[in-house]
């Protein structure tokens, strides 16, 4: 299939093309690694495709050591079992290998791994400047290779941890989190199941929207986020219904990152209520975004509608805002995404905490409206 073989220099160095993973070893020796730790979750380390990174750094003298104690919303247990095997195992980097969970999680291991014993990973927070409160000298390098198409946290400086005990989604930034080199091997996102592919396909596209709707002055990226979502569009329904359809799956690779690199100009109520939704329940995080969108939309309407209509233009959608949502409905259905948070099993009894939660996370300050905790009760209800 057509599908792109290319190296990209932004956000960093990019190894974009199928059958790339086989440069593995190569690029973690030209990044100083010579003791890899393996970061991905139970499931994926099961898969052949992780076999096959296992066989490549082997097979350059690395040694295949592999952690694999990722949740599907990874949390601060996690990051302390694997601090403990990278310790143990007297590591110099790290290989985060698969969705965005083992991609935060690989990425926070480096971060915390070789830092004083009485830093907290809370205490790097994505507020004001914390993340000068870490040794950055301390900081282990990242290889990121991503087996799905959704975070895009393979060209991210964060990584979304959830604390156990509060069940609160925390965003961890530093900007020596961004990997040092990034492998976008279309080939292992072909074994994703439909519905994940539909998920983090559904995030991808959020990310996109909520940076180009999100008010703050970054034309860089607004153009960015709107050129990811006609990738999007244009591709993941056939990535859906053809698993194997390389160039489509190439194609929602590069969205991923597109939307990454745009968001930092904001996100919004989407990810506002869907962090704290993950975080409780456990939902998977794009299928979630997916599930709120419209009604975030209909909320967003009076500050979006003429910025839609333009955006509807270019992605060659009739009928402007309205045409866009229309799409998003298309999407929902199309790929058996659940009509509302009730049917994710979000309960109406924990709606004040949820909007208490929700007003807490930074996302807030992207909205194109501004949220309070009551009209993030109203929004979170309509989403039920």
């Amino acid at each position: 299939m057509n599908t792109p073989f290319a190296n990209w220099s932004y956000p960093t160095a990019i190894k974009f093309g199928v059958g790339r993973l086989a440069e593995l070893a190569d690029h973690c020796k030209a990044t100083g690694i010579t003791r890899p730790l393996l970061v991905t979750d139970r499931a994926l380390a099961r898969l052949p495709i992780t076999a096959q990174a296992l066989d490549v750094l082997e097979a350059g003298g690395l040694g295949r050591a592999v952690f694999a104690g990722v949740d599907s919303n990874p949390t601060d247990a996690n990051l302390t079992e694997g601090i403990a095997a990278y310790r143990a195992g007297g590591h110099d980097g790290v290989v985060a290998f698969g969705g965005g969970s083992a991609l935060d999680l690989g990425k926070l291991i480096a971060l915390m791994a070789g830092q004083r014993a009485d830093l907290s990973v809370w205490d790097l927070e994505d507020i004001d400047d914390w993340w000068t409160r870490a040794d950055a000298r301390a900081i282990a390098p990242v290889i990121a290779v991503p087996t799905t198409a959704g975070t895009g946290s393979e060209v991210g400086r964060a990584g979304v941890l959830t604390k156990a005990a509060t069940h609160r989604k925390t965003i961890i930034f530093h900007p020596r989190l961004m990997p040092g080199v990034t492998i976008c091997d279309p080939a292992l996102t072909v074994g994703m199941p439909r519905f994940i592919t539909a998920g983090t396909g559904m995030d991808a596209l959020a990310h996109c929207l909520e940076a180009y709707c999100a008010p703050q002055f970054h034309p860089m990226s607004q153009g960015i986020a709107l050129e990811g979502m006609r990738l999007v569009l244009d591709n993941l329904p056939t990535a859906y219904a053809d698993p194997g359809n390389l160039a489509a799956r190439g194609q929602m690779m590069a969205a991923a990152a597109m939307g990454a690199v745009a968001f930092q100009k904001g996100l919004g109520a989407i990810h506002a209520i869907s962090h704290p939704v993950g975080a409780v329940y456990n939902t998977h995080h794009g299928t979630t975004n997916a599930v709120v969108m419209p009604m975030v939309l209909d909320f967003n309407r009076a500050a979006i509608e003429e910025k839609m209509d333009r955006a509807a233009d270019y992605l060659g959608i009739a009928g402007g805002f309205d045409g866009f949502r229309d799409v998003v409905m298309e999407l929902r259905e199309a790929f058996d995404i659940p009509a509302s948070l009730s049917e994710m099993g979000v309960e109406p009894s924990r709606l004040g905490e949820l909007a208490e939660m929700a007003l807490a996370d930074p996302s807030c300050g992207g909205n194109p409206v501004p949220l309070t905790r009551d009209t993030l009760q109203e929004l979170i209800s309509a989403c039920l």
